[in-house]
């Protein structure tokens, strides 16, 4: 897009976030509908907008331009925010149920959404090679100066799990973590299948959800929620893993994150190939 492009987005999207505050939210849906004819890959992220405010059908997943977007821009305090602020703890929950499990090694550890590299620190210690993946290039950058990644590569998890090889041909991993990565999608299937397909014989998917009461799902299996995050329902998740040949060995209530003093539920998974 050119600057005088760029300009009209911002005078769009920042119009329509002032109106959404204000509570008109016709005028809001209105200039966040004319940001989206201007640039349709969405780095503002209207289309989640939209969902949340009960104006569009929830899509299947965030736009891959506003994701990358989002996190290059909060990149340099991701930790802060997603630790200090959030009460986020999630890497350091599925080590313990991998240990609670008695599932002591991997030697090949895939961990989608790998932003800084804090669940590839809390599996430092029972993981040998250890491979990061996330759409944000700034991320990449920081989790490499972490130093606790043996690969590392920008990109989007389903796009990854269903294209990527290498000189040795496919790879396949014994570990796959998705820590926070399934409130950034909808529809899971292909998410699930592709995590699947890239196992070896009882490997494990290990991941985070955030759900809410069934009752505020109506018929769909997954919604875009008031703070702009996808939900899913329980047993939508069962049946995507029972779907595609996982037998579940945990899956616990959590609080996943905090937001605004407020926990947030959802669940923590462990799943096996059969």
């Amino acid at each position: 897009m050119d600057q005088d492009s760029d300009d009209q987005l911002a005078e769009a999207y920042n119009t329509g976030l002032d109106l959404e505050k204000s509570g008109d939210l016709d005028a809001a849906e209105r200039h966040y509908r004319k940001a989206l004819e201007l640039d349709p890959t969405d780095p503002a992220g209207v289309s989640i907008r939209l969902a949340a405010m009960g104006r569009d059908p929830s899509p299947s997943k965030m736009p891959d331009a506003y994701v990358s977007t989002l996190f290059d821009q909060h990149a340099d305090v991701f930790d802060e925010i997603l630790v200090d602020q959030l009460g986020y703890s999630v890497p350091l929950m599925v080590r313990e149920a991998l240990r609670t499990l008695s599932l002591d090694h991997f030697e090949r550890v895939l961990d989608l959404g790998c932003g800084t590299g804090l669940t590839g620190i809390a599996l430092s210690d029972c993981t040998t090679h250890r491979t990061g993946v996330d759409l944000s290039e700034r991320i990449i950058e920081l989790a490499f100066d972490r130093e606790v990644y043996d690969d590392l590569y920008v990109g989007e998890a389903v796009e990854f799990l269903e294209e990527f090889e290498d000189d040795d041909g496919c790879p396949i991993w014994d570990l796959i973590t998705a820590t926070d990565v399934f409130p950034y999608v909808g529809d899971v299937a292909p998410l699930v299948k592709g995590a699947a397909e890239r196992l070896a014989g009882k490997g494990v998917f290990a991941f985070s959800t955030e759900t809410l009461p069934d009752e505020a799902f109506g018929p769909a299996p997954y919604k875009v929620g008031e703070k702009r995050r996808f939900a899913h329902k329980t047993s939508y998740i069962r049946d995507q893993l029972s779907e595609n040949g996982f037998e579940i060995l945990l899956m616990d209530d959590i609080t996943v994150r905090l937001e605004e003093g407020d926990p947030v539920p959802g669940h923590l998974v462990v799943a096996q190939k059969r």
